[in-house]
């Protein structure tokens, strides 16, 4: 018998572990050093009165904790931008199935429920980016549809670190 899995809206509760598996994803990516928050940050800008992201966990009933207490099989962190051109929009900044996990369809079922909602709030384009070494996330997006804007269109992607903000600001 399958287990019942759940999607649902994070709580504030819920952000030690989804500080965690932040941590995991950042490992995969070999990015670990770039992590720079932490958990109460996490908890001030997704709860505070104007919150900067929204995300989306998938919970396991209670009686399927892993070895460390854990419900959460994985996560989905968004928030919502706009496009001079098209409008509304939704950035999907991480999307997150613990290895274990992995092969079960709990990252479809996170990615329907981000689609879900930027189409209740009226966006016209769910946005993404996706390592170039990451060929699975690659294939798993492009099966659903999503097309590679470096490719079809020439964009990229660019930030200005803190630093380059700072000395932006003093010029």
């Amino acid at each position: 018998m399958a287990v019942a899995l759940q999607i649902r809206e994070a709580k504030e509760a819920d952000c030690g572990d989804i500080m965690k598996m932040i941590r995991e994803l950042a490992e995969f990516e070999k990015l670990s050093d770039q992590v720079k928050i932490s958990e109460g940050v996490l908890k001030t800008d997704g709860f505070g009165e104007n919150p900067f992201y929204h995300c989306l966990v998938a919970e396991f009933p209670p009686e399927h904790r892993d070895p460390l207490g854990s419900t959460l099989a994985g996560y989905g962190l968004y928030y919502f931008t706009y496009s001079t051109w098209t409008g509304r929009n939704v950035y999907l900044e991480d999307i997150y199935v613990r290895p274990k996990y992995q092969g079960q369809g709990i990252g479809s079922k996170i990615i329907k429920k981000v689609a879900e909602a930027a189409l209740e709030r009226g966006c016209s384009q769910l946005r993404f980016a996706v390592l170039d070494n990451n060929k699975s996330a690659i294939d798993f997006y492009k099966a659903r549809g999503a097309k590679d804007l470096t490719v079809a269109e020439g964009w990229h992607f660019f930030h200005f670190d803190n630093e380059a903000l700072r000395e932006m600001v003093r010029m």
